[in-house]
């Protein structure tokens, strides 16, 4: 049975793609539940320092695919599309939801590459990464409206960090599609790069090369407290530094640049 998400990891590097190419990388139920298990597997793997998200075949995601919106046309049976909501102790957001928000919740940078179409949902789990490189030509959208529905995918946690209310409001009104010039303008995608998957790589190694314990507690002071009062911050960033220094990773990262050679990180205990 082909994985509907595959996972590759090299050099501390996990290339994560949604890997269902002959449905443009449609979701369906078995996928919603392959990108949960991926993200939960990852979060778990210590040796690794960045992840690179894309799709195989000719686009990242076109949203949920056709079955699921056949479906809902007939009510009773369209509670067999819904998902149903986290049990109580679990992180909160079904999984649907989690889709999109275990990227954000991966201890390590997480970067998107984007290219052919990223609608709906697609679009949704793309705006769950850290960093976003997009194809010119990609044509991206929160496509909800055309169905008649919002966008529910976990939009709320993260397209707040990326634009202003009237810009999100504006795009969830009109479902407008993008191409990657105009999703980076509007600060949707970080980067626009003729090869999003190479882009990505690039940077993912160059992040790979960096203290993990450094990255990690980046990750985690940025996420804890984009959305959080000063005094949260201030805290956070005392504790998270007074961790890291005189710890072995720090210690090997001035060693390393004062002997001018490349750094030997060890893996997060």
């Amino acid at each position: 049975m082909t994985e509907l998400v595959t996972i590759d990891i090299r050099d501390h590097i996990a290339d994560v793609r949604l890997n269902r190419p002959e449905k443009m990388n449609a979701i369906n139920g078995p996928m919603w539940q392959a990108i949960n298990d991926a993200g939960e597997r990852l979060a778990e793997d210590r040796g690794v320092r960045a992840v690179v998200l894309s799709g195989e075949g000719r686009g990242f995601c076109a949203g949920l695919d056709m079955a699921s919106f056949q479906q809902m046309q007939d009510r009773d049976s369209s509670k067999n599309v819904s998902v149903p909501l986290a049990t109580s102790g679990e992180r909160p957001g079904n999984m649907a939801q989690r889709a999109a928000l275990c990227w954000k919740r991966l201890p390590v940078p997480v970067i998107g590459a984007i290219h052919g179409v990223a609608f709906g949902a697609g679009a949704q789990i793309a705006l769950g990464t850290d960093i976003r490189y997009a194809a010119p030509d990609l044509r991206f959208s929160i496509l909800e409206i055309k169905w008649g529905l919002i966008p529910d995918v976990g939009i709320t946690q993260t397209l707040r960090d990326l634009v202003p209310i009237d810009v999100a409001k504006e795009l969830a009104f009109t479902g407008r599609i993008l191409d990657g010039e105009e999703a980076r303008a509007l600060g949707l995608v970080t980067h626009v790069a003729e090869d999003p998957r190479s882009a990505a790589m690039t940077l993912a190694r160059e992040i790979a090369s960096k203290s993990p314990d450094a990255i990690r507690s980046d990750k985690r002071l940025f996420e804890s407290t984009w959305h959080a009062d000063e005094r949260t911050g201030l805290e956070l960033e005392s504790k998270l530094q007074t961790a890291l220094i005189g710890s072995g990773n720090q210690v090997e990262a001035i060693r390393a640049n004062f002997e001018k050679r490349a750094p030997d990180f060890k893996d997060p205990e």
